[in-house]
């Protein structure tokens, strides 16, 4: 964190967000942006698009890992790097396949920026400093100019008020928002053993939270749920605080993934996405 507060959160930007997602914060920048990809489909113009092309009901896994792992060599090589460029190259040919309107586009981007520093702040085992949280704005814009996405916010705070407006406007119930948030929930419980997915489903709607729940139409949580994951997150946040120091990042070590074994050797990042499409 030292090396951090000596940088310019602009200038340094993409270096304090290399060390804050994969030396500092890693498992928790991990869950935070799970947690950004289920907020996403509380818009129903959203999961529209995502229920009407399928990816979700029939590949929920290589989506979710295209998405991954493009954002991964975004973060580890920069979004100008050779890979880098090729990664953006890949976003918006798969985006470019629809009809995605600019403040939706928005909306995506600011769950990135967002959404991990409401998690790190609740259940991390430090709060983000103001220069993590300047410097993900930073690479953020960068990334979402390079993609082509218009009129974002100046700063970090006017994109936030665009975030926290955005989701007061736009989140309400619709089955495609049911739909897609369903298969995304599957997917996320069959990372688990048969007999824990019960435990896992009621850990993760306790996360979502009631506005999250009530747009997707899911059930309540059994009581005690959220009392019961709010502990076990904050635990593991103050059990973290006492480990060790990481001494090597994370997105060093390469995007764990399970459609793509062993990623990178053997795969193109041009044929990220390109399956199934």
């Amino acid at each position: 964190m030292r090396l951090i507060e000596r940088l310019d959160p602009v200038e340094h930007h993409l270096l304090i967000y290399r060390t804050s997602a994969g030396l500092e914060l890693p498992w928790d920048y991990t869950r935070a942006l799970e947690l950004a990809l289920f907020r996403t489909f509380c818009v129903p113009s959203i999961s529209r698009l995502v229920d009407r092309t399928r990816e979700f009901a029939e590949r929920p896994q290589r989506r979710y890992d295209d998405t991954r792992v493009l954002m991964g060599e975004l973060a580890l090589h920069g979004y100008d790097s050779v890979r880098g460029k090729t990664a953006l190259r890949t976003m918006n040919r798969l985006h470019g396949r629809y009809d995605i309107s600019n403040d939706d586009m928005l909306y995506v981007l600011s769950t990135f920026i967002y959404e991990p520093v409401r998690w790190i702040d609740r259940y991390g085992w430090r709060p983000l400093t103001e220069h993590e949280r300047v410097a993900g704005y930073v690479f953020y814009r960068e990334v979402g100019k390079r993609m082509g996405i218009k009129d974002i916010p100046p700063s970090f705070e006017a994109f936030e008020r665009f975030n926290v407006d955005y989701e007061r406007d736009h989140f309400r119930y619709s089955p495609s928002n049911e739909a897609v948030g369903r298969s995304t929930l599957t997917m996320f419980c069959g990372w688990f053993p048969q007999p824990l997915r019960g435990v896992a489903e009621q850990g993760v709607l306790a996360v979502l939270g009631k506005p999250l729940r009530a747009a997707f139409g899911f059930a309540e949580p059994s009581p005690g749920a959220e009392r019961a994951v709010e502990r076990v997150l904050r635990a593991h946040g103050a059990a973290e605080r006492w480990l060790p120091k990481r001494m090597v990042n994370r997105l060093e070590r390469g995007t764990v993934n399970r459609t793509y074994p062993g990623y990178p050797k053997g795969y193109r990042l041009e044929d990220v996405g390109a399956h199934g499409s």
